[in-house]
């Protein structure tokens, strides 16, 4: 499965995708909000991207390419969540709204799926930022959701419904 935009490609997972992955997974800036400690072996990137691997091409979890370089990923991990990552040396250039823009609309178009949904740490502001411009709304809260590396982190709930992500779009939301 591949999917391309403006700038990127998103698609399915590769065994070669490993050294990548592990330089994103390992970054300490990139997953300050991810759901595990930085990477410190490349076995351990090595059994993410099988699990990744594993879902298989029909999962809408996409790896992010730009020009022809791993610089994150973008998708489902598991419908309707919503996760990405991007390499710290690509911040800042619209790239995470413009993958995961991608990945909704694929869902979206090729799934029976009312809601999408989002978790996100309250202190990630611009990822509740990209969130909610993507027409996303918070749902709720819950504190010491995640153990971190031994750190409690809290939850803002986020959901996108097939009729809020059209009114987004400018369409007409279905009656």
């Amino acid at each position: 499965m591949e999917i391309r935009t403006a700038r990127l490609t998103l698609r399915s997972a590769r065994p070669d995708d490993l050294e990548g992955m592990h330089a994103i997974l390992s970054d300490p800036r990139a997953t300050l909000w991810w759901s595990t400690p930085p990477h410190e072996t490349l076995e351990q990137t090595a059994a993410w991207l099988d699990g990744m691997i594993a879902n298989g091409p029909d999962q809408p979890d996409f790896v992010v390419e730009l020009e022809g370089r791993v610089v994150g990923k973008a998708g489902f991990w598991r419908l309707p969540d919503l996760g990405y990552i991007l390499h710290p040396d690509v911040w800042g250039r619209g790239l995470a709204a413009e993958a995961v823009k991608a990945a909704i609309d694929h869902v979206f178009a090729t799934r029976e799926i009312e809601t999408l949904t989002a978790d996100v740490d309250p202190e990630n502001a611009a990822s509740i930022r990209l969130l909610e411009r993507l027409g996303f709304v918070r749902t709720g809260f819950a504190a010491r959701t995640w153990n971190v590396g031994g750190v409690w982190k809290d939850s803002i709930y986020y959901a996108l419904s097939r009729a809020d992500r059209g009114a987004t779009q400018g369409e007409q939301a279905p009656a």
